[in-house]
């Protein structure tokens, strides 16, 4: 038979013949294997992941208790309870003198209420079939909203919001269970169209307003562009809440007025509503006689920067905003603050500004236009680079040139040629830049664009192309790569016409609350201050605006027999290879005290400027006759 150490052993054990080497022995095995010390690494990844939940811990506590708080409030009493909203109408916007721009018109929404459906599979499905053919819905997309619908939230759905009588008779006669048709209200501008741009639209919320703002409940209505968008915080009003108690079975054991409806604030803005209504007929009816169909109109205080009317052609209807999405010439694109345009020889009087500021101009100079400037070339003298004037000038001086709008002038004087030394296009661009044609105006109205300041770096950088001498003729007369904003436009001859100041554009005077208290009024704001630099030039181009429109050559001469005296300058810019030309009138009045400047633009107008100048007189005529007698 072998022997078994293990066996022998254990049957030492059992005759408990043990010594105590032998288990002092096994236990020091033992103890190996089960007393193995840890590390310092072990310990600190432990403290660190610890750390680390705990912190995770306490911050979803902070978030939930604190910042989610009044959202989860809401759940908890939706899961208990049935809210019942009763609508609350939005702030009016009234135009300066008091007269509303929109109002509010009683309406009817349709609701669906899921715990009122019947309980049959079948007649569920029948009834939404039937009320979103009766509303004009989809039926896809109504069941696509009720399966994504976060029920906890709200217990019944906005099908359609205003319907019409017709829908109001078809719903109430076909008596659908589980169709509730509840008071509301529809935003209704007092003029279609005509201050679309301004007011803006309504909208129902996204998941994006709900995430960003607690006090939105979902089915509300917010701004969504134009003034709605800017002041929705004000002009939306608190709705009316009534809690309605079910039991577990859906069955209403009583009900609570939790909060009336509240009105939103008031708005007044300095808007001029008949102001507005007559520019915007003039300046639509000028643009169908062209047979065109985009412009734009702004007026403005110089001295203070309010916005008396402000529009862009074509509009929109607010009320039916999806029949504009993708109708011709983007007729929900504000032109106004966020179309970018070659601002044409409406840039000469900033450039004449720069120049004489800089003291490289003498205003009595004259240069001579044949109607052309020939730059030779280097290559082939055959062949020298040409430069178009609009036509033979003759020539010039500071004032006439700007009368007349002579590009040859301008190219010698942006660029430099012979004896004429020019700005050149560094500093160039920093002349516009003092003037903020790169930067926003910061009007109180969405989506405003900044110009575009071209400079041979970027010309390298995106062309491929070294900047040349030709590159600074045509930003000189506003072409090329130049490009800025009606706005800014507008803004940089204000400064002209003030003494040198940018006042940031206004369009909300004060909004006040139900009780008539002020909670947010507007002041004149200097945003830039150059009146150092070009205060004792300023005169000077002013009298090249004021010969434009008195000297027979100038090119707003129309105006000259006016009651109301005007400084301006007209500008043609040619665009898409010279196949379409950009009208434009820019001007101010009165010339000694400005107290309104304007700014026009017909885009591809057939004869430029020429169709932009009767636009401009029949305004300046109005604003005589109704504003200053």
């Amino acid at each position: 038979m072998e022997s078994y150490p293990g066996l022998w052993y254990g049957m030492e054990c059992m005759h408990g013949d043990l010594n105590l080497e032998d288990i002092l022995t096994d236990r020091a095995v033992e103890e190996d294997l089960l007393e193995v010390p840890l590390t310092d690494k072990v310990f600190r990844r432990f403290s660190w992941i610890s750390g680390i939940v705990i912190f995770l811990v306490l911050a979803q506590i902070v978030n939930v208790g604190v910042f989610q708080h009044g959202f989860y409030v809401k759940r908890a009493i939706a899961n208990m309870s049935d809210i019942k909203t009763e609508v609350a109408p939005r702030g009016i916007i009234y135009d300066r003198f008091g007269n509303p721009l929109i109002k509010n018109d009683p309406a009817f929404d349709a609701f669906l209420v899921p715990s009122e459906l019947p309980k049959d599979a079948d007649s569920r499905s029948a009834i939404i079939a039937r009320v979103s053919k009766l509303l004009g819905l989809q039926e896809a997309e109504v069941r696509m909203k009720i399966e994504k619908r976060d029920w906890s939230l709200r217990s019944d759905l906005l099908l359609k919001h205003a319907i019409s009588h017709d829908e109001i008779v078809a719903l109430s006669s076909a008596a659908l269970q589980g169709i509730q048709i509840t008071p509301s209200f529809e935003r209704v501008p007092i003029i279609p169209f005509t201050f679309a741009h301004l007011l803006g639209y309504t909208g129902l919320v996204n998941e994006s307003d709900l995430r960003g703002n607690q006090n939105l409940a979902i089915d509300d209505q917010v701004g969504r562009a134009g003034l709605e968008r800017v002041y929705d915080t004000y002009l939306r009003g608190a709705d009316g809440k009534t809690m309605i108690v079910t039991n577990a079975r859906g069955e209403r054991q009583n009900e609570r007025v939790i909060a009336q409806p509240t009105i939103g604030d008031s708005l007044a803005t300095y808007i001029d509503k008949d102001m507005q209504r007559y520019f915007y007929d003039e300046l639509q009816t000028k643009i169908r006689a062209l047979g065109r169909n985009v412009g734009v109109g702004i007026a403005m205080n110089p001295q203070n920067g309010e916005v008396l009317a402000l529009f862009s052609i074509p509009s929109y209807d607010s009320n039916h905003v999806a029949a504009s999405l993708n109708a011709p010439f983007n007729p929900m694109f504000n032109r106004a603050v966020s179309g970018l345009y070659s601002p044409g020889s409406t840039v000469k009087p900033l450039v004449a500004t720069g120049a004489l500021a800089e003291g490289i101009l003498d205003p009595n100079h004259e240069i001579y236009s044949p109607g052309y400037l020939d730059i030779p070339n280097p290559y082939d003298p055959s062949h020298p680079s040409r430069f178009l004037d609009w036509q033979p000038q003759g020539w010039v001086n500071l004032f006439s040139a700007l009368a007349r709008s002579s590009d040859v002038y301008f190219y010698e004087v942006g660029g430099g040629f012979g004896d004429q030394r020019g700005l050149g296009i560094t500093r160039l661009r920093s002349w516009w830049e003092k003037f903020g044609l790169n930067v926003t105006t910061g009007i109180d109205l969405p989506n405003e664009n900044a110009g575009f300041l071209p400079d041979p770096q970027w010309k390298e950088r995106v062309k491929g192309e070294p900047w040349r001498l030709g590159d600074t003729f045509n930003v000189s007369i506003g072409q090329g790569d130049l490009v800025i904003t009606p706005i800014e436009l507008l803004n940089y001859v204000n400064a002209i016409a003030n003494g040198g100041k940018f006042v940031t554009p206004r369009v909300m005077k004060d909004i006040k609350d139900a009780q008539g208290n002020i909670v947010l009024k507007s002041a004149p704001s200097v945003r830039a201050d150059i009146s150092s630099e070009i205060g004792k030039v300023l005169p000077l181009v002013r009298q090249g605006m004021r010969d434009t429109v008195m000297k027979p050559y100038g090119t707003a001469y129309l105006l000259h027999d006016l009651p109301i005296e005007v400084a301006a300058k007209t500008g043609s810019a040619q665009v898409e290879n010279n196949a379409k030309t950009n009208a434009f009138f820019v001007g101010y009045a009165p010339y000694q005290d400005p107290q309104i400047a304007i700014v026009i633009l017909v885009e591809n107008a057939r004869e430029g400027s020429l169709n932009v100048v009767p636009v401009a007189r029949d305004f300046f005529l109005w604003y005589y006759k109704n504003r200053m007698k």
